[in-house]
């Protein structure tokens, strides 16, 4: 009998909860985030809150994220089709949403 490797994806800077997405950023944009939380209804507009701030929070805590900005606004950030990240995610085992 042999081990086999298990493959853990890296865990993310900032979780994926309210709670983790709240830690994350500075006071007074937590405050705008739990004001949307709040007003959100459960379900998918919660969750659209909470996967828009959390893009935000895992920018504001990128140690790249200014020059990721400023690339942003100059219209020099390299971006990808959704067919390279479909792929990508294949070929690396992950889940494909929707398959």
């Amino acid at each position: 009998m042999s081990v086999q490797p298990v493959h853990h994806a890296p865990e993310p800077r900032v979780p994926r909860t309210i709670d983790g997405i709240a830690a994350a950023l500075a006071p007074a944009r937590r405050m705008a985030f739990y004001r949307e939380v709040g007003q959100a209804e459960a379900g998918e507009d919660l969750q659209h809150v909470v996967a828009t701030w959390w893009g935000e929070a895992m920018l504001d805590t990128d140690p790249d994220g200014e020059r990721i900005i400023a690339a942003a606004n100059a219209g020099t950030l390299p971006t990808v089709s959704w067919e390279q990240i479909y792929r990508r995610r294949r070929e690396r085992g992950g889940e494909i949403p929707g398959e």
